[in-house]
């Protein structure tokens, strides 16, 4: 899952920004509205978090022209302003909830876990053989045993089942789920994959997660032609 965070004020940027991130969630960062629109329209965002008092621009314009694109993502509105005046008429242009400053972060995730809830057309409860991923709780098991996964293994492991059967090269894992362009150099894809693999399959005799050879890795019940299930090739 991709969000926006549209706010100039560094410290609650980067207090949401972490805070997002630890639950798994990739997240952008926008300071004005020029620069949220740019990647508004450059990237199809999940959600958008919208400070309303931004330098350049109210950001009741941005949620405006936001609002016209063809397909736009559901959006939270985040502000100091907190008036039912300032309320009724972000949510009468289209926001899809309204939070006021100071917040809680526990209130903020309860909400934007709601609002992806609200716009998913996928299955929030993913299965695939014995392997079960709840995407809403964020929580994995195998059987009858539950397996703990880091945040980052869970949006990868989440990635590779939504794609089920579908070879995923470590270019598009890298930029799910780290947000950045993948230099041919990190191992970082193999190294989760090993950890991923340690917990979900070693342990069991069918393996799920399969490496395609020259192209990256695949979940599925069965293997496809040019992928095995063994230790994952050098990157």
């Amino acid at each position: 899952m991709r969000i926006l965070v549209v706010e100039d004020e560094k410290r609650i940027a980067d207090f949401v920004n972490r805070g997002l991130e630890s639950a798994g969630y990739t997240v952008d960062l926008a300071e004005n509205g020029e620069a949220a629109l740019e990647l508004i329209h450059a990237h199809d965002y999940d959600l958008v978090i919208l400070d309303l008092m931004l330098p350049d621009m109210d950001g009741l314009s941005v949620l405006e022209k936001a609002r016209n694109r063809k397909v736009s993502p559901p959006v939270l509105i985040l502000s100091a302003r907190g008036g039912v005046d300032d309320r009724v008429k972000g949510l009468e242009l289209g926001a899809d909830d309204y939070l006021v400053k100071p917040f809680a972060f526990v209130e903020l995730l309860a909400r934007v876990r709601a609002l992806l809830r609200r716009g998913q057309s996928t299955p929030e409860r993913l299965v695939v053989g014995d392997l079960s991923l709840d995407c809403v709780r964020r929580k994995a098991s195998r059987g009858s045993e539950p397996v703990e996964l880091a945040p980052k293994e869970f949006s990868i492991l989440e990635y590779l089942m939504r794609n089920r059967g579908r070879p995923l090269s470590r270019t598009m894992i890298v930029e799910h789920v780290w947000d950045m362009e993948y230099d041919g150099l990190t191992n970082i894809v193999d190294v989760y994959i090993r950890h991923l693999r340690s917990k979900i399959d070693d342990r069991f005799p069918v393996k799920l997660i399969h490496t395609v050879r020259g192209i990256g890795y695949m979940l599925d019940l069965s293997e496809t032609p040019g992928s095995s299930s063994d230790k994952p090739e050098e990157a």
